[in-house]
């Protein structure tokens, strides 16, 4: 009805991502070209503050390297067995090492899937261990991914097994747009903070009682600003111009960036001090306050695109910065072609 209205001639796609955390759906989407005549992508994340992003995100990886042994009785005739655990534990150990040598925000992180079962006395056939490897920028993931890779080799050599590498999913790096940034700011601050309420404080202090004070203290670190002690909700929005610290996690929004100019708000859903990926936020998706917040976070995306296009400089200009770094650094996806969306099965 707006365009209508206003005479303008533009198409609103919105687009369904599931599987952000693990899946990275919108990598699939990006790689495959479904981003490519958009002009300008409008996107945001729950948080505990309210901001526009223009940090980086890094980059990642996630490969599952499945060992593949000989099994045998691990007392009676343990010589003839080959332990794809073994493998397992030996490739963590190189891989560990290699910490020491990586740039200060990379990270590798691990998970068994399989460890060969739970008999003890049993030289375990098949293993798999899945490794996450972030990076600040793609070319330092793929250094990495290589070396990692190498590490799996070498723990096969040591224990005489073999091992497959998959590629689970990945995504790059987020890069920033100024010339998009700044019209959402202004549309944020226009719109201000989420207008929580004093039962969204009262709920919020429950939940900071299970925090600790580094918890809380670390809250604002990212937008650059010491968290008062007493602040249950976001109740500001940061300015554009901050510093930014603390550390960074990944999102499949990045590869959004690197095919079309892009945008993210930061919206404040949840208590001051509330750290992501524990049962913390779990406990407060679905009240009031997370509304709210998801309410507000439409609001600021909406105005942005609206104010957007009535901009086409702005328009203009965003695509001249996404197009000169692209000319610089071209996009290359973290995820071969070959490989496809994992499906994981309903549960029972």
């Amino acid at each position: 009805d707006w365009l209508a209205e206003n005479n303008i001639k533009a198409r609103v796609r919105y687009y369904g991502c599931p599987a952000e955390e693990g899946g990275a759906a919108k990598a699939y989407m990006a790689r495959d070209g479904l981003f490519d005549d958009v002009a300008a992508a409008i996107s945001w994340h729950p948080s505990t503050f309210n901001a526009v992003q223009h940090g980086h995100s890094l980059a990642n990886s996630r490969i599952d390297f499945t060992f593949h042994g000989k099994a045998a009785h691990a007392a009676a005739a343990p010589h003839l067995g080959r332990s794809a655990l073994d493998a397992c534990e030996l490739m963590n150990i190189g891989v560990n090492y290699m910490r020491e040598h990586m740039p200060d925000s990379a990270r590798v992180h691990y998970a068994y899937l399989d460890v060969g079962g739970a008999a003890p006395n049993v030289v375990q056939a098949k293993a798999t261990v899945r490794q996450l490897v972030r990076a600040g920028d793609l070319e330092t993931l793929r250094d990495l991914v290589a070396r990692v890779r190498k590490i799996a080799d070498g723990a096969a050599l040591m224990t005489g097994t073999t091992v497959e590498a998959k590629v689970y999913s990945g995504v790059s790096n987020l890069v920033g747009n100024r010339p998009l940034e700044e019209m959402m700011q202004r549309e944020f601050d226009k719109l201000g903070p989420v207008p929580f309420d004093s039962e969204d404080d009262k709920f919020a202090n429950e939940i900071r009682k299970s925090l600790t004070s580094a918890d809380i203290a670390a809250s604002f670190q990212r937008i650059g600003r010491e968290t008062p002690p007493d602040l249950a909700m976001c109740d500001f929005v940061a300015p554009l111009d901050r510093s930014n610290s603390g550390g960074e996690g990944s999102t499949d929004v990045g590869d959004v960036s690197w095919v079309v100019p892009t945008v993210q708000a930061r919206v404040a859903t949840c208590a001051v001090g509330t750290p992501f990926h524990t049962w913390q936020t779990v406990a407060q998706g679905k009240m009031p306050a997370a509304h709210k917040g998801m309410v507000h976070a439409a609001k600021v995306m909406a105005s942005t695109a609206t104010a957007l296009m009535q901009a086409p400089d702005v328009l203009a200009a965003a695509r001249t910065v996404h197009d000169e770094r692209q000319a610089r650094t071209p996009y290359q996806c973290p995820i071969p072609q070959d490989v496809k969306p994992p499906i994981l099965p309903r549960p029972e």
